[in-house]
């Protein structure tokens, strides 16, 4: 016997209907793919825009920073420059940076500073944090350790170059950099001895 094709029924249109609504309206909800939130920015201006934000002169640090991150919670942050040794940025006095920096940034502040050094005649001596005047009286000023060495603002409106640290034969055994606070005054002390009692001996020969 032959089969008949037999016509759908009303109630098998209406749940096939239902079907392809249902289809259309999850797809129609579904999220797109669509490139992350994060907003990809020139991680140097990304810093220096956190500076600016905390009252701070973005030419504290200096060109040439290749990455950074920061703990928006805490102010935490670190970064790398794309130098592969330390280099040094002319101000008032020579700042050297080394490779990787770390901080706390705060509002008019920087503090647990750790990979910048300011030169104190033939001294680095670790900047362990930076800060400014609020409001504002054109200075800033650089702990280090021992005294609040303080800076006309207007050195550091801008980053600097940042060019690798040398030192000629006559200097590199005067050229130390302190990693911590330990016994600073007793080796500055010491230091300066030696080198009162070098120049005595050589104004006697």
């Amino acid at each position: 016997m032959a089969s008949l094709n037999c016509p759908p029924t009303t109630k098998m249109m209406t749940m096939l209907l239902i079907i392809v609504t249902s289809a259309l309206t999850s797809d129609a909800g579904a999220p797109e793919n669509s490139p992350s939130n994060d907003h990809q920015t020139s991680p140097a201006a990304s810093f220096y825009d956190v500076l600016k934000s905390n009252g701070l002169p973005i030419g504290i640090f200096p060109k040439g920073i290749s990455n950074f991150s920061i703990d928006a919670a805490s102010g935490r942050f670190e970064l790398h420059l794309l130098s592969p040794s330390p280099c040094d940025a002319k101000f008032e006095t020579h700042i050297r940076y080394q490779c990787n920096i770390t901080g706390t940034v705060g509002y008019g502040k920087i503090a647990n500073l750790s990979g910048v050094a300011a030169q104190e005649l033939f001294l680095w001596l670790p900047v362990k944090g930076i800060q400014v005047d609020i409001p504002s009286s054109g200075l800033i000023y650089f702990d280090v350790g021992v005294v609040f060495k303080q800076f006309s603002l207007s050195f550091f409106e801008t980053p600097k170059d940042c060019n690798a640290a040398t030192m000629g034969d006559d200097v590199k055994d005067d050229v130390m950099i302190f990693v911590d606070d330990r016994d600073r005054v007793r080796v500055v002390e010491n230091f300066m001895e030696k080198h009162s009692t070098n120049e005595e001996g050589r104004a006697v020969s």
